[in-house]
């Protein structure tokens, strides 16, 4: 019994130093890439889990190869059949909103409940684009704060390039809110303003979720574990800081939260909401700021607000009013 409780001890006390001596391991884990799920997905083939989506690529101007999928809307879907590549892209010229999807850490844009999000917005009338970012699925490169940032920007200003003055949005879950604020930000220091944000499952800022984390709370009774995490982070140049980012964006605003989501607190979605209601009051504009809260009951949790059947209204409405 001795050797076991030394065995755990030592395995416990080993994660910091790890940590410590190896700080780069913290940066896989926030990205989690190297988890390439699901595996039996062949990425180059939508159509298996997804109809009328066309799998393409671009290369960034830093030479990166993404890969993406273009979902068509539904009411597209018929017409579509036997159509070559150029015809997909050109649909993008249309009066349709496109939604850019930029999803959360682990695995690929195959993952289950991303594709279901993906049919309920097709089944809509959007246009999707969902990413992976660099590292991530069959993309090249290595994933970084700035590197997820830049993709997410390159496809934003690509799919702008193809339009004819439709709405484009960007729509981040959980890690993806934090590429999606930075995006808007980097935007508007260039001069622009972002057509549309929602973010689904938002957190102030990576430190935050980090603090959070289920494994951080085992260790926060130790003296200057939680200084060892900001430093580490801040080695990895890792911030996502949606709650700093919020202060500046002005584009219109729909935040999604759970309230039983046990990975990012509900209370951080709630956070960023009033930060973006003061900015705007600060800055007295009208721009929309709304949120959605779902409760507990109705078991959403982390990944699955897409279950809401209300959400195309939500998100129709939303959209709606940008027009008027």
């Amino acid at each position: 019994m001795r050797k076991v409780l030394l065995c755990l001890l030592t395995v416990y006390a080993s994660v910091p130093v790890t940590l410590y001596l190896f700080p780069w391991i913290l940066g896989h884990i926030v990205f989690s890439h190297f988890l390439r799920f699901p595996l039996l997905v062949d990425l180059s083939r939508p159509e298996l889990v997804l109809e009328h989506t066309r799998n393409f690529y671009l290369t960034t101007d830093e030479g990166v190869s993404v890969g993406l999928w273009h979902t068509l809307p539904a009411n597209q879907w018929e017409e579509a059949v036997g159509k070559s590549p150029e015809w997909h892209q050109e649909t993008l010229e249309d009066d349709s909103p496109v939604i850019i999807y930029l999803h959360g850490n682990l695995g690929t844009r195959a993952i289950h409940h991303r594709v279901e999000l993906v049919k309920m917005l097709s089944a809509a009338g959007y246009h999707v684009l969902s990413l992976d970012y660099r590292g991530f699925g069959d993309s090249t490169g290595e994933p970084s704060e700035a590197g997820l940032t830049s993709d997410a920007l390159y496809l934003y200003q690509w799919v702008k390039a193809r339009r004819r003055g439709g709405l484009v949005c960007l729509w981040g879950h959980s890690l993806g809110t934090g590429v999606a604020t930075n995006a808007a930000a980097k935007l508007q220091e260039q001069g622009s303003v972002l057509d549309a944000l929602i973010l689904e499952a938002p957190f102030t800022r990576l430190r935050d979720v980090v603090d959070n984390h289920v494994i951080a709370k085992m260790y926060l009774f130790l003296p200057g574990l939680q200084n060892l995490l900001g430093d580490l982070l801040e080695k990895n140049n890792l911030q996502f800081a949606n709650d700093e980012n919020l202060k500046s964006v002005t584009s219109p605003l729909l935040i999604l939260h759970a309230e039983d989501d046990n990975i990012v607190p509900h209370h951080m979605g709630l956070e960023l909401y009033q930060i973006s209601l003061q900015a705007r009051k600060e800055t007295k504009t009208d721009v929309q700021v709304e949120m959605i809260s779902y409760g507990a009951s109705r078991g959403f949790g982390h990944n699955d607000i897409y279950l809401d059947p209300n959400l195309p209204d939500a998100v129709g409405n939303f959209f709606h009013n940008l027009r008027m």
